[in-house]
């Protein structure tokens, strides 16, 4: 029996032609990205892969090609010099070890923007290198990462990995809309790498899905639990793996927007942070592009029987990113001023809804920030990767 979620799922693994998406006359978004990434190709075409093989973790209690990093807002403790560090929310440690998750953050930049590039243009450089950076993450046994985060946000004195840490591969979402992009277009040099790219992401994906760290995070109710769908969407939509699609809308539709997200729109988990401007916003983006990726946006004006809905939390925090002086909170206690960016909670939204005034928003905001952090939260940068 053909039923509507059998339907919408083969739908999201359908070419091309098939993946219709709401749309303005008036909004051009190929228009937008050819003129935001078209001066950014040299620069792009010149950076050369660079993963985690290749860079010492001196605390890491693994091997090179094992990712290891440590939690943001862990610090030493003054009571106890040389002890178990102590949590300051909010407060990130600048000397924590960060070197993988920049690496792993640059190539989440880095691949996305070319797989654009090609397929704004089709010309072969921009997929030639994509490749090249792909077979080193992925497939060259000299330099691949391995297929798990168990050591990621390590807590010095405490711990060598959390559960906490399988956000940090929320940046390697857009590489696997990229891939997904190459496997439905027959990308030049694919076909070369595709057992080995695939395959990585289905190891990943078996982690995530059955690992005490992977579950755990699944089940966290705040932005973690989030960023875990959005995450193995994103991967089983690349492998055609329609059961983990199926679970993720169930997942978002009757737990996360439910536990999240209150009717009036107000996100009241990320509110109670120390900057709950910041985590209000990042959250929001990851709710609307799970939806977007599991319910051809119509998922983001779906609400819950007493009006709980992604597109409402859109509408109550969209004033904030017109007007950030009207936030009715105290400002974050950190990087307050690198935020509001291009947040594609404003795109998917405008797009589902028809919203012009919500796409006119996006298209005034910054796409490309420089800071650290607000890179780090920010990791839906490649809007072509998911119309």
């Amino acid at each position: 029996m053909i039923t509507r979620r059998s339907l919408l799922m083969a739908t999201m693994l359908a070419p091309a032609a098939v993946w219709a998406r709401p749309r303005l006359p008036a909004f051009d978004i190929r228009a937008i990205e050819r003129r935001r990434l078209l001066p950014q190709a040299t620069r792009l075409l010149a950076v050369q892969p660079r993963t985690i093989a290749a860079i010492p973790a001196p605390r890491s209690p693994a091997g090179r090609h094992d990712y290891y990093s440590e939690g943001d807002y862990w610090w030493p403790d003054p009571a106890n010099p040389g002890g178990a560090y102590i949590r300051r929310d909010g407060r990130s440690n600048p000397d924590k070890f960060d070197g993988h998750r920049d690496a792993l953050i640059a190539f989440g930049r880095t691949v996305p923007a070319l797989a654009a590039l090609w397929e704004l243009t089709g010309e072969r450089r921009f997929a030639d290198a994509a490749m090249r950076h792909l077979s080193a993450w992925f497939v060259t046994p000299a330099t691949r990462m391995h297929p798990n985060l168990n050591h990621a946000q390590a807590i010095i004195g405490v711990n060598s990995g959390r559960a906490i840490g399988v956000i940090d591969t929320l940046q390697i979402v857009e590489v696997a809309r990229a891939a997904t992009l190459f496997a439905r277009r027959d990308a030049p040099g694919y076909a070369a790498i595709r057992a080995g790219v695939e395959g990585w992401f289905a190891a990943y994906l078996d982690w995530l899905t059955t690992s005490p760290f992977g579950t755990t995070e699944r089940d966290e109710r705040n932005n973690h639990g989030t960023c875990w769908l959005l995450q193995a969407a994103s991967f089983a939509a690349l492998l055609g793996r329609t059961d983990v699609l199926e679970d993720a809308r169930t997942r978002l539709e009757t737990i996360i927007i439910p536990a999240q997200i209150e009717p009036d729109g107000r996100q009241p988990l990320e509110l109670a942070r120390t900057k709950p401007y910041a985590y209000s916003l990042f959250n929001l983006d990851v709710l609307a592009a799970s939806a977007w990726l599991l319910g051809s946006g119509e998922l983001i004006g779906w609400k819950t029987s007493d009006g709980r809905s992604i597109g409402g939390a859109i509408a109550w925090m969209t004033p904030f990113i017109a007007d950030k002086t009207e936030w009715p909170l105290p400002p974050d206690i950190e990087y307050w001023h690198g935020f509001p960016v291009r947040q594609p909670s404003l795109l998917f939204g405008g797009l589902a809804q028809k919203r012009s005034d919500w796409l006119d928003l996006w298209q005034r905001l910054n796409p490309d920030p420089v800071i650290g952090e607000v890179v780090r939260n920010f990791p839906v940068r490649q809007p072509l990767l998911w119309l």
